[in-house]
């Protein structure tokens, strides 16, 4: 039994640092995904660019904005009243003594688990997307440059 309450600990812990390094990769996307606009509008507005170019960069930052919504997606506070802290809020204090006095390390760890992977796939998708907007960008440069016209 002792066996069985170790593995369910380090289960546990497992997942929620999983849950902490998948929002830690998010912010950091997010930051650098902000810095990449920041830059793509200051020099799309410092000189002129062809059509061709503007129309593509353009398609960059739409793509760029995706990646936004991606990640804003997948840090965005699940307050579904599931364990933890979001089902404690809607328990008086009786309550929250017999929620405790069970064992939900499994229930908590199948919904974080849940909870982990949906983050992770929103992750990729906007790293996925990053490429992409980062492909488009890099076409309008040259096109920019005269190496496309």
């Amino acid at each position: 039994m002792n066996r069985q309450i170790t593995a369910l600990d380090a289960a546990h812990a497992e997942v929620k640092a999983e849950l902490a390094r998948t929002d830690t990769k998010a912010s950091l996307l997010l930051a650098f995904t902000g810095a990449a606009l920041a830059g793509v509008g200051t020099i799309a507005g410092s000189i002129r660019l062809p059509v061709a170019a503007a129309v593509v960069g353009g398609a960059g930052v739409a793509v760029l904005l995706a990646v936004v919504g991606a990640l804003l997606r997948a840090v965005r506070p699940n307050l579904s009243g599931g364990a933890g802290f979001p089902l404690w809020a809607t328990l008086t204090p009786e309550q929250i003594h017999t929620h405790l006095a069970q064992d939900g390390r499994a229930e908590d760890i199948a919904g974080l688990s849940r909870i982990a992977v949906a983050k992770f796939a929103r992750l990729q998708r906007a790293i996925d997307l990053t490429y992409a907007a980062g492909a488009l960008l890099i076409v309008a440069a040259l096109i920019a440059l005269g190496g496309a016209a």
